[in-house]
């Protein structure tokens, strides 16, 4: 694990300096941690992903959550792998946030099987070629307007 420090902080764009050399993958996971100085400080506790090497040592990081408080010089850990989330039967009817920590209160996730959130597509040998519904739980969707599985679409927003 490299160990760098934040350079500037432009909202949730964060850009940090590592030694030559020790430079993070793109999608690695960064972890920021400062105390505050004092009473009235916010302790952060940060996690970003790198986005672009900027060159000159430099990363340019997207933050998952707020960046309120951060300051230039803080410490910043490389934590050498993508941010990974649980997934498969455990994870059903549970909810979790984009760094896949459960928000349920409901306990602590079962992290047996987690996959990075950047992965590469499923071969085209593996799609399925049939037409089923996708089941969403939702009366109203499920009957009068159901969706088709692997698809896009859109359920909520719009002005009309």
């Amino acid at each position: 694990m490299s160990k760098g420090r934040v350079v500037q902080v432009l909202g949730p764009v964060v850009d940090i300096e590592f030694d030559h050399g020790h430079l993070p993958d793109i999608h690695n996971a960064i972890t920021i941690v400062s105390k505050a100085e004092n009473a009235n400080g916010r302790d952060i506790s940060l996690t970003v992903e790198v986005a672009q090497h900027m060159g000159d040592n430099l990363v340019r990081a997207v933050a998952m959550s707020s960046t309120d408080g951060l300051v230039r010089g803080a410490d910043a850990i490389d934590s050498g792998a993508p941010i990974t989330v649980p997934v498969g039967p455990a994870t059903l009817g549970r909810v979790y946030n984009v760094l896949g920590e459960p928000i349920d209160n409901k306990g602590p996730a079962d992290r047996s099987l987690a996959y990075p959130i950047h992965r590469a597509a499923p071969l085209f040998e593996d799609l399925a070629t049939s037409t089923d519904m996708l089941e969403t739980g939702i009366k109203v969707v499920d009957l009068i307007a159901p969706y088709t599985k692997g698809g896009k679409i859109g359920l909520f927003g719009g002005a009309a």
